[in-house]
């Protein structure tokens, strides 16, 4: 019989914004990895998975989460994660591995997935979806995401500022991930875009930490790596108006 790996997003950090479906995934499993950076530190997946099923049966696995300039040192971390991910799923009929937001939006989940595929051949790969940051921003700030026939643009700003600038050049709602290195550029093209004044970014969604407000308060201040970036679309026409 086939060993089931089943990606689940657990949400931005706020435990309440599990899935149904997610957290019984969790439950139903084996065991459930969480992944964790060389530091060791408890990420947010890990805290929120730990409201829901116990910590015994939580296996953390080093991932290079944040390793982005030594492509040869990341491919050896995902390697070593692959292995260990695989030597559980040789000795359990399933294993859920859980990740902010979603599995299939910008997750280490994928990368885990391809290598499960050539380690373990056979291994049946499945994702429930979690809700993503940038829906838990929406709904925090009043933001609304799209109307009508408007476009939303997803920029992950780790490719860079210039990549944000293109996107908000263009019609629709733009969202930024991973902002927080580069917030300084980042208001600098919302400036010059004309997008300043109806933006919000937001950090620590659902923790008690959380932070969020208007993008003109943005200045040269570092902000935590996984901020996240709403400029909402440039309405006109009253209600309907994109209909």
């Amino acid at each position: 019989m086939s060993s089931r790996l089943v990606g689940v997003g657990v949400g931005p950090g706020d435990p309440e914004l599990v899935t149904v479906k997610g957290v019984n995934a969790l439950r139903e499993a084996d065991v459930v990895v969480v992944p964790v950076m060389d530091s060791g530190e408890r990420g947010r997946a890990e805290a929120t998975v730990l409201h829901y099923v116990p910590e015994d049966k939580v296996v953390r696995v080093v991932f290079a989460l944040n390793e982005r300039s030594d492509r040869t040192r990341r491919e050896a971390a995902w390697d070593a994660a692959g292995e260990r991910v695989a030597e559980l799923l040789r000795r359990h009929t399933s294993v859920a591995f859980a990740t902010i937001g979603d599995p299939n939006v910008y997750s280490t989940f994928t990368y885990l997935a391809q290598t499960i595929a050539e380690l373990v051949p056979g291994t049946v790969v499945s994702t429930v979806p979690g809700i993503t940051a940038m829906q838990d921003l929406a709904a925090r700030s009043g933001a609304v995401l799209t109307e009508g026939t408007e476009p939303l643009t997803l920029v992950p700003v780790t490719a860079g500022a210039a990549v944000l600038k293109d996107a908000l050049a263009g019609p629709g709602t733009v969202v930024a991930y991973k902002f927080g290195r580069q917030a300084h550029e980042v208001a600098e093209a919302l400036r010059e875009t004309g997008r300043l004044a109806d933006a919000v970014w937001g950090s620590a969604l659902g923790l008690p930490e959380e932070s969020v407000r208007p993008a003109a308060d943005l200045d040269e201040t570092p902000l935590p790596y996984l901020s996240t970036l709403i400029a909402p679309a440039r309405r006109e026409g009253g209600r309907g108006g994109k209909l």
